[in-house]
Order: C-alpha cells, then sequence, then structure tokens
C-alpha cells in the first residue's frame, strides 16, 4: 500500500506560516536594538520618525530580518520544535509541516535579494558587511553537524550576533554608534534572554538530545547564571551608564528571578500559559523601557 501524497500547503496557510516563523510576538528585541542609537537625540530624535530610512529599517527588522533568523533555525531544530509545547503559536514560532519547512530556503533567499540593496541605498556599501556578518553568525549557529547552537556555551556567544542589528540601524539612519559600555550591557543581555528561552525548552531540548548551556547545567544552575548576568546588568547600568531609574526597574526584575528561584518554580517547569504571560510581559517592558530611554537621549 503506498504512502498517503503529502498534502501542499496553501497560499494562505503558507502566508500565515512564513509569518509566524518570524516569531511576531518576540519582535520586541529586534525592535529595541534598531531604535538604541537613534535615541542620543532624546525627544528631538521624533523628527526621525518624518524620514523614508527609519521606516525602511524599522520594517526590515521586524519581519525580514526576524524571518531570516528564526526561520533558518527551524531548518535544524525539526526535531526538537516537533516536541516543544511552545512552538505553533505567534508569540513562540511556528511548527511547520515538511512541506512548509521546505519552502524556507528560497522564501529566505528571496526576501532577503529584495531588501538588502534598499537598506543599501540608505546606508551606503558598508550595509553589505553587515548583512555578511550576519549571515556568517547564522551559518556558524545553524550548521547542522558543528553548529554553535549545540555546542555549550557557543551557543550564548552566538547571541552577539543581534548587536549587528545596532550596526545596521546606525548605517540606514546614518548615526553614530553607542558607546562601548552600551554594547556591552546589551552583549549581557542578549545572552540572558538565550538563557531564558533555554530554560523555557529545557526539557524538549533534552528529549530531542540537543546539548544546550542549560541542558549542560541545569535548571536551577541556569537560573543562577540568568542571575548572575542580570545582576551584571543592573550594576552597569546604575554605575558606569548613569541611568538609576532603568537600574531600579532591572533591579526588580532581578528581585523576580530571585523569588522565583527560591520560592515559586525553583527547578519546576513553567506552564504554558505562564510562559506566554512572560512573554507579554516582556514586550510591555520593553515598550516603557524603550519609551523611557528615547525620553531620556539613550542609555548611557
Amino acid at each position: 500500500m503506498e504512502p498517503a501524497p503529502i498534502a501542499r500547503p496553501t497560499l494562505r496557510g503558507l502566508l500565515r506560516f512564513h509569518l509566524q516563523v518570524s516569531r511576531p510576538g518576540l519582535w520586541f528585541p529586534t525592535i529595541w536594538l534598531y531604535l538604541l542609537p537613534l535615541t542620543a537625540d532624546g525627544p528631538g530624535a521624533t523628527d526621525r520618525l518624518t524620514s523614508p530610512a527609519f521606516w525602511v529599517g524599522l520594517a526590515y527588522v521586524c519581519w525580514p530580518l526576524n524571518h531570516w533568523v528564526y526561520g533558518w533555525n527551524d531548518r535544524v531544530d525539526t526535531d526538537t520544535d516537533a516536541v516543544n509545547p511552545r512552538k505553533g503559536t505567534w508569540l513562540f514560532g511556528a511548527r511547520g509541516t515538511p512541506a512548509e519547512l521546505a519552502t524556507l530556503p528560497r522564501a529566505i533567499a528571496l526576501v532577503q535579494l529584495l531588501c538588502w540593496p534598499v537598506l543599501a541605498w540608505f546606508g551606503g556599501w558598508p550595509v553589505f558587511l553587515t548583512g555578511a556578518a550576519i549571515a556568517l553568525v547564522l551559518y556558524l549557529y545553524n550548521h547542522p553537524e558543528r553548529g554553535l547552537r549545540g555546542r555549550p556555551p557557543g551557543d550564548l556567544i552566538a547571541q552577539g550576533g543581534y548587536l549587528l542589528t545596532v550596526v545596521l540601524a546606525a548605517q540606514v539612519n546614518g548615526v553614530p554608534l553607542p558607546g562601548p559600555l552600551v554594547f556591552g550591557y546589551l552583549a549581557l543581555f542578549c545572552a540572558q534572554a538565550q538563557l531564558v528561552g533555554e530554560v523555557m525548552d529545557i526539557a524538549p531540548d533534552r528529549a530531542s538530545g540537543r546539548r544546550t548551556t542549560a541542558t549542560v547545567l541545569g535548571t536551577r544552575n541556569t537560573k543562577w547564571l540568568i542571575i548572575a548576568i542580570v545582576a551584571g546588568e543592573v550594576a552597569l547600568v546604575a554605575g558606569p551608564l548613569n541611568d538609576p531609574p532603568f537600574a531600579a526597574a532591572l533591579g526588580a526584575f532581578l528581585v523576580w528571578l530571585l523569588v522565583d528561584q527560591l520560592v515559586l518554580f525553583r527547578q519546576g517547569p513553567h506552564s504554558l500559559r505562564l510562559m506566554k504571560v512572560f512573554g507579554v510581559l516582556s514586550n510591555l517592558c520593553a515598550v516603557a523601557s524603550m519609551g523611557w530611554i528615547w525620553w531620556r537621549g539613550g542609555l548611557g
């Protein structure tokens, strides 16, 4: 008896899939990183809202960039995604069928080929160097056999590639880059965000045999590492970057992490509903912090 043919996805289904691949509920990190170098003028930076370059760059870091980043990862993480309860949502990304996943390479290539000449029109030829650097980071992270995604702590180091969003924003909008202390804070933030995701995914990652920093350290030790990183963020923002209100907000998050570690969940897993709540709250906190930094005139 011959196996039943694989159903071809409909156009509407494909459009939904490719939008969901980009994880719209997690666009806030790339938007945050994009806006950061544009806040140096404080409230006067609202003049940029009339600039075509601003809107082109913002549109790119929402869907096309995240479609590229997460879509490449989805192609190599099919075993893990198949048993991950977070998948199949607008917040945490798609769980595609084999037919849908097969469309990703061509779709990603087409979208990027259309976008980068437009970005270079506004930012000049150095934009292509940034694009090449992004492609290199994604290759190193997602290589099927030797990818950093399965070689701790390479999974954390590779998250520094998100800082290229800041570089792209500066190029497209013609503004200077933030100082090294700001990049230091952002590197800590990217590592923290990766570890939080790995803690949420520790069960499906172990079930599929994937090695991450969280599966190696275990839930409790990974949470202590997250706490140490956030404590470093608080010290950096309160001290050298001299932003006490922002440091206080980070301190409140640090207190929550300690309560979670010592009282509430400890080594126990978070429910899917609670993960979704965390995701929504993260978006709200991102909006509030970006508004504060824009009003203040940058970070540091």
